[in-house]
């Protein structure tokens, strides 16, 4: 990923090719084409804006809840690259759109995209918007311009083999910083609307830095950093403990009395953790 000003720092960048997180996230979750498009669409997005906050143990979080088969996705990033998600339902099924494209709009139907930043604050930042077209990029946008108050274009692709592994993956946001000038508002919309969808410039090979001269050409597009992107979950035997010791006593002593180990699956990585009935019982005696 690229982080770039143009325009004297009037505009800011970010622009990322996404292709093995998002293929790692599919091979996570088994997800069908239009899953993993949908899902690799809002991890893609979700690492851009991850990197847009400053502290180091910042958090951001991605929710869309909607009325479609997929019912829902999530997806956490940091501020460092990193980036994990999950879909309600994996294995959505649709014929293309009318554009032979992924339905993923089809997959999502009206819903909810909550935009969550634990910020280290006693509460985290919350911000929600309704989906205008299911799509997310367009949702993104909509949500910058509705609770940041920050005039945005996103851009969003993830293309796929005929295998239905991912072939293409990537994205860009730009953004307009207070004060503006007129011109320079005007160029930009000109070049976004004249750049091509970000899957075909990408599947010609174009890289991020490629991808924002195209965006911000004329502009003085200056690249101010890149940043390894990863699919990473930080789930661990330690953190599934605190999790089931949270969980209260009466329903601790219920699994102990079952006599049986218990698995735990993470949503994120699907990785599995077992707990014996011994160690449920000493959990129970450690709180």
């Amino acid at each position: 990923m690229v982080r770039a000003t143009a325009a004297d720092s009037q505009v800011r960048a970010f622009a990322v090719t996404s292709r093995n997180l998002v293929e790692q996230a599919r091979i996570y979750h088994n997800t069908s084409p239009v899953i993993t498009a949908a899902l690799g669409r809002l991890l893609t997005g979700g690492v851009m804006m991850g990197t847009m906050m400053k502290g180091e143990k910042d958090l951001l979080t991605l929710q869309i809840k909607c009325g479609g088969a997929a019912k829902g996705l999530a997806v956490t990033a940091d501020s460092q690259g990193n980036v994990k998600g999950y879909p309600m339902v994996a294995d959505v099924m649709l014929p293309p759109n009318d554009k032979g494209k992924l339905d993923v709009g089809g997959a999502l139907g009206l819903g909810i995209l909550s935009v969550i930043k634990d910020l280290g604050m006693k509460e985290p930042y919350v911000g929600q918007v309704e989906l205008k077209t299911s799509e997310i990029a367009e949702d993104l946008t909509y949500y910058f311009a509705a609770s940041e108050q920050t005039p945005s274009a996103v851009g969003l692709g993830v293309l796929m083999n005929r295998d239905n592994t991912v072939k293409q993956a990537g994205g860009f946001i730009i953004q307009l910083m207070p004060d503006t000038k007129e011109e320079v508002i005007q160029a930009l919309e000109e070049k976004v609307a004249a750049t091509g969808s970000v899957t075909d410039l990408l599947d010609q090979g174009v890289m991020p830095e490629q991808l924002l001269e195209q965006l911000l050409g004329g502009l003085q597009v200056e690249i101010t950093e890149k940043i390894p992107v990863q699919y990473a979950c930080n789930c661990s035997k330690e953190r599934v403990t605190r999790v089931i010791a949270s969980i209260g006593r009466k329903d601790l002593q219920e699994m102990i009395d079952d006599q049986e180990p218990i698995e735990v699956n993470c949503q994120f990585c699907d990785k599995r953790y077992m707990f014996t009935p011994e160690e449920l019982r000493k959990l129970l005696q450690d709180e």
